[in-house]
């Protein structure tokens, strides 16, 4: 899958079991499948999309048992960061968080949760979020169902109230929340570090 004009993205034909720690700090064992991101002249990076024996789900930068030489806000950024994938009650769809990516002055990658939806399409990309949103089932929401919060628009994104947002996919959809994730948390530290050119879009 061409994510970038100088990132690929492909599914790995292999599952992992492992054990560890689950988002909400349970002990858990669970399968991950693995997805290989491709930058040309650049060594592997793998994301582990793990479902838990507790029916929690999360997606992380996997770290290799030999690490190859990469820049520390990168090194950094394995197995942090975590991206839960949560179900969304009565509605058969499930989310993952808008979180961003920020590497902080020590060079450890940090998370930003709010910012208005042209900020947000100013770190994820315009024209990328309407692609993704434009797929079936995918639409970009505020976290929560309230009132008071502004609606989303991707044509006429507004820029006078932050709050968090999140991207909702069908429970079948196994790409979005992995492309998502790639851009949220992984994309701003290949940024950072110069192995992809900033956003420009």
């Amino acid at each position: 899958m061409q994510l970038l004009d100088d990132l690929t993205l492909d599914r790995g034909a292999t599952r992992h079991a492992k054990s560890g720690t689950t988002c909400e700090g349970i002990s858990a064992d669970g399968t991950a499948v693995e997805w290989e991101l491709h930058v040309p002249g650049r060594p592997l990076l793998t994301v582990h999309d793990t479902r838990w024996d507790n029916g929690e789900r999360d997606l992380v930068l996997y770290k290799p048992v030999v690490v190859p030489e990469i820049p520390a806000p990168l090194s950094n950024l394995h197995n942090r960061l975590r991206s839960g994938i949560a179900p969304v009650r009565g509605a058969g769809r499930l989310r993952i968080m808008a979180w961003v990516a920020r590497v902080d002055p020590l060079g450890r990658p940090r998370v930003k949760k709010t910012f208005t939806t042209l900020g947000l399409t100013a770190e994820y990309g315009l024209e990328r979020l309407r692609e993704h949103t434009a797929c079936a089932g995918v639409t970009l929401e505020p976290r929560e169902d309230r009132p008071d919060l502004p609606v989303v628009d991707l044509n006429h994104p507004q820029d006078a109230v932050s709050f968090e947002h999140a991207l909702f996919f069908r429970a079948d959809d196994d790409e979005t929340p992995v492309v998502a994730f790639i851009h949220l948390k992984v994309l701003p530290v290949l940024r950072h570090v110069g192995w992809m050119p900033r956003q420009t879009a």
